[in-house]
């Protein structure tokens, strides 16, 4: 679909001879960024699953974690705010290429969010699943203020902020289940 776009840039009437060459030029480089920026943003092409892209970004986010979560926690703070800013320009981006508001092909967001979710939390098997339940359904819900990001703001920080709330969110409501049910995901109480 982009490349679509990028061949109808190349041959708009309006350009002259030397700037359709300059264009066919910048387009090489150009290419391959746009490449990038949408593998990025799809997370490994992950988003133009058919069916789910969502679920199957989050999922991609699992993978993600399990690198993430043997880092110390300031690393871990450090390095998951680092993946939080560049996957609002890569959504940003990834929006302009595809000409789609928030396009269900770009995932990095779901990546980011499940980053979020799992902040300093143990890997282990329920607590993975759960923080994958959770943001799930927390992202499709958009509880207040990501509703509202969602709606109202535009570009690539409303693409990830709203998923970075249901992050937060799922974070909280994780740790309120470690504190008040200790065993139950592993965690440990108080």
């Amino acid at each position: 679909m982009f490349e679509e776009i990028i061949r109808a840039e190349i041959r708009a009437p309006s350009l002259s001879r030397g700037m359709k060459k300059r264009a066919y030029w910048l387009d090489s480089w150009g290419r391959e960024m746009r490449h990038f920026i949408i593998a990025m943003a799809s997370a490994g092409y992950a988003g133009f699953f058919p069916w789910g892209p969502g679920t199957l970004g989050t999922l991609v986010g699992v993978l993600v974690y399990f690198l993430y979560s043997p880092l110390p926690p300031l690393i871990y703070l450090f390095t998951t705010s680092a993946f939080f800013f560049m996957a609002c320009w890569i959504a940003g981006k990834a929006e302009r290429i595809l000409g789609e508001k928030d396009s269900p092909n770009i995932v990095i967001d779901e990546v980011t969010g499940y980053l979020v979710a799992m902040a300093w939390l143990p890997p282990s098997p329920a607590c993975l699943a759960a923080g994958f339940l959770f943001f799930r359904v927390l992202d499709i819900i958009k509880p207040p203020p990501a509703g509202w990001i969602n709606t109202q703001m535009t570009g690539g920080l409303a693409v990830v902020l709203d998923d970075a709330v249901a992050g937060m969110y799922t974070n909280l409501l994780l740790r309120l289940i470690g504190y008040y049910f200790p065993n139950f995901f592993f965690l440990q109480g108080g």
